[in-house]
């Protein structure tokens, strides 16, 4: 359902309502039972949003009402996380062209990262109401935490991760 649909329906409803009211002076509370129907409606798109929503209307790096695996994420990327699960594997990166930067944004969903033990791999996590556990134990729930591996140097080239994380969790593991 899209959005001109959704609010199309929305205020033909309204206006069919107040028309009901003062033409036919039926006293019913219009409001109550148009945020009552906009409560409904919202509902039943997040229920089954991806069924009414078509999958044409999103960008292939955003992962909304539904689960994917990205086995191959691609360096300058911003990855969204909404309403839905992501697994996002860095383990095949190849840093003989430099550094990868990537970006992995999870709203009201779960996300988990695979890095490579083999690799240097900088993760900074930036959790608001939310759960963000790295390798090394440290976990973000209000704030910021940055994990580095031990092969991790600002002079070499190396997985760098930009994870934002609000009413979700994030879980980092290494493989």
């Amino acid at each position: 359902m899209g959005a001109g649909l959704f609010w199309g329906a929305f205020l033909l409803l309204l206006g069919i309502a107040l028309i009901i009211k003062v033409v036919f002076n039926v006293d019913f509370p219009v409001f109550k039972v148009l945020v009552g129907i906009f409560l409904i409606l919202l509902g039943i798109i997040v229920l089954f949003g991806r069924v009414l929503i078509p999958s044409h209307h999103f960008e292939p790096e955003d992962t909304i009402f539904n689960e994917r695996v990205y086995d191959n994420p691609e360096t300058g990327k911003e990855y969204t996380v909404l309403f839905a699960k992501g697994v996002y594997d860095f383990t095949n990166v190849d840093l003989d062209k430099g550094s990868f930067h990537a970006k992995v944004s999870t709203v009201f969903g779960g996300t988990q990262i695979i890095i490579p033990r083999d690799k240097p791999v900088r993760i900074t996590a930036d959790a608001v109401f939310a759960g963000a556990e790295l390798p090394d134990g440290n976990t973000a729930v209000f704030g910021t935490t940055i994990y580095e591996s031990d092969s991790w140097s600002p002079d070499t080239a190396a997985i760098d991760i930009k994870v934002d994380v609000v009413f979700g969790g994030v879980q980092v593991i290494r493989r």
